[in-house]
């Protein structure tokens, strides 16, 4: 493995007060830039609640410069970027990636929407509707609801208290007081002296200070205005309470102790590791799960949430909080120098492997002796008992470090030199199992960085055997510390395990995952889960729907002994790709190549009923290809391409049907289709598909009125040179499972850039005529007309 490439960082303060963090990581295929606002929504007048949030969405309706078809969102979505902004307490943040050749002019249109935004009466009309659906959404959201119920416990007068979300009543757009004090909350803080910009890319530092400069001569210029400290955020003495609701019990505590401590404590408050405080509470059936975090931070004010699901036991408050007092008066007397050595490599890890747009949001800090000092007071402070249990650090993470080579090359483990050339039966098994070619390894992507990616799917007869996540959501957490992001997805009876990251602890945790598969042993309760938005519930539910493995129901549980697997990897070089090859062997199940079928829908459409939480609206359509064959991928590809932005600004902005609205691409066991997504506190579903069908009729004449439809650009964003690997390995995994040759890549790229004018018509006649079928997931019954429910 190379050596460990961390970014190069360097802090300064331009002429006109412009706060600049600049991020130079080679290895980076993209750039982000992150621009703070120090204004958020507790800096609002308490007449206008949600001011800040409006304003947010406001500044991207665009400018006279750069209208909205030309603003940042469309520029950004049209070079395949991301793109978000947030309003939080006393920050507003804007934030978005792209590729390199297009970043500087991301940048001048952000210094444009920030600096003359057109606040236009007719626009502020319809955007506040948009913050009125949001708001009745968070309102039937039980996370948010749950939030503010937590939040009670802290004094009357703190704005945390307060309402800040915005509605249609607490902003009254067409009263001129209302109109002054938006211009002059705008005026007041968006300026340089109260921005700062955060720029992380590949490019060196003094390139990214030249694209810092240029962006702000074109800011307006003023000075820091210092932000109103809050008042207490518990009344007296108080500093900590609990509170009890849906099976959780929270134990909140008011602190002045700097972020980096905080995030140190909830590490090993979290830690699921033998001896920790978790483990001691599922062993007594107490909790299932333990989260610690920090709410809020702020002018030497924080806020740290102890989140405990309760287990099976009922009143069990109170011996919770005996063990919780107990673990800490263990934890403030341990030496924590190991611990704060692991901290600093876990850090340093996360900045290794970020992407650009986490890397420019990155401000963790290591723990400074000031931290530890403020930690140790605040312990101290809870008036903590004498540490009775007897508890045990976490482990050192066994991936952030290299694994120790063997002393004796060619000796299994506990064999001597007598023993050299004996084999066993099992080894002689996997010798064999590991030349079978289920698992493969792409050439497509370069093999010279630290990163690559590792795909695994098994097949069972019948359904996926349960708790298989969350038995490995340790090792998950483990990996992912360690710079691997490790995630598993259930489609019907086949579960997929993949891994994205650095490649050296690979091996390593695929050796974890194998142990961890062939234990024994009853599996862990399901975690209690929040409900989600119903948009995501159905984005959740989508795959399974999809998925046709061939095998009917079983009366029997599934076995590891029949299931069938198969896997691919990218990206790793040849001593990685060895060392994975050697783990699998001892996978459970059989390594066969599997074939995947896309089932057919020969022209129906299907409807599938998800119950949701929400009482709104929420429909998604899933139209795939006529075929699976590259030319009608490229087609349908530059046609979402296309038509992404029209369809973002008919629904959401000119027709307001919704908050949630969506458009692209997506792939489902390799299977491509287009994908459109709308949630709706106003709409029913049957008018949601009603402007969906009128969207897609008008499609001809967006083709024929598109000046430019995309090729080079589309084209640019899918060269494995400028894909993040994550997302050229998704690719190539679906192009595995479609069967298409290790080319597919190249072959893709050059259809895409060929695609004509004709060929983008025949793609739209055939979304319209239903030629791949249309799919339906919603959490509602079938609408007339040409719908079949579907199971």
């Amino acid at each position: 493995m190379p050596a460990p490439a961390h970014p190069h960082h360097l802090h300064l303060t331009l002429t006109n007060g412009l706060r600049v963090s600049l991020r130079h990581a080679p290895r980076l295929k993209r750039c982000a830039a992150v621009l703070r606002v120090a204004a958020g929504s507790h800096d609002v007048s308490l007449a206008w609640p949600g001011l800040a949030h409006f304003l947010e969405h406001l500044l991207f309706l665009g400018t006279e410069r750069f209208p909205a078809s030309e603003g940042l969102m469309a520029y950004v979505q049209r070079h395949g970027g991301e793109i978000n902004a947030s309003t939080r307490e006393r920050t507003t943040d804007f934030f978005f990636e792209l590729p390199v050749a297009t970043f500087a002019n991301g940048l001048e249109r952000l210094a444009d929407m920030l600096t003359h935004p057109r606040l236009a009466i007719e626009d502020q009309l319809r955007e506040r509707e948009v913050l009125h659906a949001e708001f009745v959404a968070w309102s039937q959201d039980a996370k948010a609801q749950q939030q503010v119920a937590l939040l009670k416990g802290l004094a009357a007068d703190h704005p945390l208290c307060g309402f800040h979300a915005g509605n249609r009543d607490s902003l009254p757009v067409e009263r001129e007081a209302f109109q002054q004090a938006l211009r002059e909350f705008h005026a007041h803080f968006y300026q340089s002296g109260q921005m700062t910009l955060s720029l992380a890319g590949p490019q060196s530092l003094d390139e990214l200070q030249a694209l810092a400069q240029q962006f702000s001569e074109a800011l307006a210029s003023g000075p820091l205005h210092p932000q109103t400290e809050p008042p207490a955020l518990m009344r007296g003495a108080a500093h900590a309470y609990q509170h009890a609701a849906n099976h959780h019990q929270h134990h909140v505590i008011a602190c002045d102790v700097p972020r980096e401590a905080l995030d140190f404590l909830c590490i090993w408050l979290n830690a699921s590791a033998p001896g920790g405080l978790l483990a001691e509470l599922k062993a007594r059936k107490l909790a299932s799960a333990l989260q610690a975090s920090v709410l809020y931070h702020f002018a030497g004010q924080a806020l740290l949430d102890i989140d405990i699901t309760l287990g099976a036991k009922g009143d069990s408050a109170t011996q919770i909080e005996a063990l919780l007092h107990d673990w800490l008066s263990f934890f403030v007397q341990s030496d924590w120098t190991p611990l704060r050595e692991e901290f600093a490599l876990l850090n340093a890890r996360q900045q290794q492997i970020q992407g650009a747009l986490a890397l420019a949001r990155n401000d963790s800090e290591d723990l400074s002796e000031q931290g530890v000092a403020a930690l140790k007071r605040l312990l101290d402070s809870l008036h903590l008992p004498l540490c009775e249990h007897t508890w045990q650090l976490p482990p050192n993470n066994p991936f952030l470090r290299p694994p120790v080579k063997e002393e004796r090359a060619g000796l299994i483990r506990g064999q001597t030199s007598a023993h050299r050339g004996l084999r066993t039966f099992a080894q002689d098994r996997s010798r064999g199992r590991r030349d079978v070619s289920a698992l493969t390894f792409s050439q497509a992507l370069a093999e010279d960085t630290d990163e690559g990616a590792l795909y695994l799917q098994w097949r069972f007869d019948c359904a996926v055997p349960a708790g298989l996540e969350n038995a490995l959501q340790p090792l998950r957490e483990n990996a992912r510390q360690a710079g691997i992001e490790l995630s598993f997805e259930t489609l019907a009876n086949d579960w997929r395990v993949k891994m994205v990251g650095l490649h050296e602890p690979m091996p390593a945790v695929v050796e974890a995952l194998a142990l961890n598969l062939s234990q024994s042993g009853e599996p862990p309760s399901p975690f209690t889960q929040t409900p989600m938005i119903a948009i995501r519930a159905l984005l959740k539910a989508l795959p399974a729907y999809c998925v046709g493995t061939g095998v009917g129901p079983s009366e029997t549980p599934a076995s590891w002994t029949t299931a069938r697997w198969q896997g691919l990897g990218a990206g790793l070089p040849t001593t990685c790709a060895a060392a994975i090859k050697t783990a699998t062997a001892r996978l459970p199940g059989q390594p066969v190549t599997i074939e995947y079928t896309p089932q057919n829908l020969d022209g129906q459409r299907l409807w599938h009923e998800v119950k949701t939480e929400s009482s709104e609206a929420a429909l998604l359509l899933f139209c795939p290809t006529p075929t699976s064959s590259l030319d009608d991928e490229a087609a349908w590809r530059l046609l979402a391409h296309l038509l992404q932005g029209p369809f973002y600004q008919r629904l959401r902005v000119e027709l307001q049907i919704g908050y949630a609205v969506f458009s692209g691409i997506r792939q489902i066991n390799g299977q491509t289709g287009l994908l459109f997504g709308v949630q709706s506190p106003s709409a029913s579903l049957a008018g949601i598909i009603e402007h969906l069908q009128t969207f897609l009729a008008q499609l001809p004449a967006l083709i024929d009125n598109s000046a430019d439809l995309g090729n080079q650009p589309l084209a640019e964003q899918l060269t494995a040179q400028a894909l993040p690997i994550a997302q050229a390995a998704d690719l190539l995994w679906h192009a595995h499972m479609s069967g298409h040759s290790s080319g597919y890549l190249e072959q893709l790229q050059a259809l895409i850039q060929t695609r004509t004018r004709e060929d983008l018509q025949h793609a739209a006649r055939q979304l319209n005529d239903t030629a791949g079928g249309w799919r339906c997931v919603a959490n509602g019954p079938p609408c007339e007309g040409f719908w079949q429910t579907a199971g």
